[in-house]
């Protein structure tokens, strides 16, 4: 079902009242016309009766004692009514007939019929098939006055007055649809600011709405707006805060467990012991290991990509194979021009590269090198050797603690991890299995959004995350630096 607009649904109920509200006074007013016109016609053909009357009467006292004279006022011994013709007559003019309270037909109009009206010849208006007639006898009553009126002439001059006033109605009605829906829409346009710039906020945007010009009834909405938006912000930061902050408070403990787990297998080395501390170093590996994925998850859901920063991908990528102890395994290549910086954040980079780089390397078979290239500048290709993963289980491999079909330690987070950073930094990711040409291996495209950088602005590649993780070949034998 389609949905409409609010300014489609102001403007159609107005349209709707508003053309009902005419429609109605349209009605009213023809009827209102319609009788008026009927009255002023009624009023017209009374008025042509009494002058006749007055003529009729005139004669009647002047021929009074007179016999025979052939006037109206004795029609005896005439066998033929007298016509009385006049120019410019037609059958739209006003009919009379002058007749004897007998019924015989003395004088009449040229256009009047040569028989009497079929009306009683008493006072009153009286209705016909072709004639509207107004009786009225004279003054002596001896004659009796009779003008009609054609009904065809009656109707047309009704429908032409009736039309007249509701016709400019009926004109106007496209006139008031536009401007009510320019009215509508030019009213609305303030909301529709508000709409666009609450469309823009999102997770890398929770600046507050500027000032607009709205009505009073909007500004509840701006205020509740920019409320919320302070409110995630404050929600965010302290995420951040407590991701940071465990992360500190977390990795020395453990570091320094790992340290003395480490020299106790030392010393234990060559005894019976040496099995059971081997076992503590394993754990505790796990435990650090895990941990950190946590950590890192955690940062990632609160929103650490959201700050944009001119990352370098080329320094980055080649610390972090320095700090992984893996230049040998990962051959980096670039492609296309110089590349330049990328926005996004340092650390949240950097923990998105660092656990696709594990996870190719974890999962490939030992000694097999793992391929990126650095293409555009901006778009990052990882390829690793592996058996192919089903469609429907890599899918899968994006959501936490999902694992494939492997032998090989992990907790099921990275893809996790990586999944979350790639949507708040605005990085596009792709996965492939098998590598496209081949039939094993899997393939990961990251493009970064790019970012030149500003005048003034440093191109950071000290990223926190690019630290030796707990589970790296670096760190598995050696104490973990806090």
């Amino acid at each position: 079902m389609k949905s409409w607009s609010l300014a489609s649904r102001i403007v159609a109920s107005v349209l709707v009242v508003v053309v009902g509200a005419l429609t109605v006074l349209s009605l009213l007013l023809a009827s209102f016309t319609r009788f008026e016109v009927t009255e002023r016609l009624d009023n017209s053909l009374q008025e042509v009766a009494e002058r006749l009357e007055f003529v009729v009467s005139d004669i009647e006292r002047q021929g009074s004692g007179q016999q025979g004279s052939g006037q109206p006022g004795d029609a005896s011994g005439q066998e033929a009514a007298i016509v009385a013709r006049l120019p410019h007559v037609d059958r739209r003019t006003l009919a009379y007939q002058i007749a004897t309270r007998d019924g015989h037909l003395g004088l009449r109009s040229q256009n009047a019929p040569d028989h009497l009206f079929d009306v009683p010849l008493t006072a009153g208006f009286y209705d016909r098939q072709d004639f509207r007639v107004y009786v009225t006898p004279s003054q002596s009553g001896r004659h009796v006055i009779l003008v009609g009126e054609p009904v065809f002439h009656r109707q047309e001059a009704v429908q032409r007055a009736v039309l007249i006033s509701v016709l400019p109605t009926l004109i106007f009605l496209p006139v008031i649809w536009l401007l009510v829906n320019w009215i509508v829409r030019r009213s609305l346009r303030s909301m529709e600011q508000l709409q666009t710039e609450i469309r823009t906020r999102s997770g890398s945007n929770l600046s507050p709405v500027p000032p607009l010009d709205l009505p009073p009834e909007l500004l509840t909405i701006h205020t509740a707006v920019n409320s919320l938006l302070e409110r995630l912000t404050m929600a965010l930061a302290t995420e951040r805060a407590f991701a940071a902050n465990a992360a500190h408070e977390l990795r020395n403990p453990i570091a320094s467990l790992m340290a003395q787990a480490q020299l106790l297998r030392a010393r234990l080395i060559e005894t019976s012991d040496f099995e059971s501390a081997d076992t503590i170093v394993r754990q505790a590996r796990r435990i650090a290991r895990t941990t950190e994925k946590l950590l890192q998850l955690s940062r990632a859901a609160s929103g650490v990509a959201l700050q944009g920063q001119a990352v370098s991908l080329r320094s980055l990528i080649r610390l972090l194979s320095d700090e992984m102890n893996q230049s040998s395994r990962l051959i980096f290549t670039e492609e296309g021009t110089s590349p330049g910086p990328v926005r996004g954040d340092v650390d949240a980079v950097g923990i998105l590269l660092r656990n696709l780089l594990e996870n190719a390397l974890s999962h490939s078979p030992p000694g097999s090198p793992v391929r990126i290239v650095l293409r555009r500048g901006s778009e990052i290709l990882i390829e690793n050797d592996c058996p192919a993963i089903d469609p429907s289980l890599l899918t899968r491999l994006r959501e936490p603690f999902v694992r494939g079909e492997t032998d090989s330690e992990g907790s099921g987070l990275g893809l996790a991890i990586v999944t979350g950073i790639a949507q708040q930094s605005g990085a596009k990711m792709t996965f492939h299995s098998p590598v496209p040409g081949t039939s094993r291996g899997v393939q990961v495209i990251v493009g970064f959004p790019p970012g030149p950088t500003a005048a003034g602005e440093t191109v950071r590649t000290d990223a926190t995350p690019a630290k030796p993780d707990y589970g790296t070949e670096k760190g598995r034998d050696q104490p973990h630096p806090a």
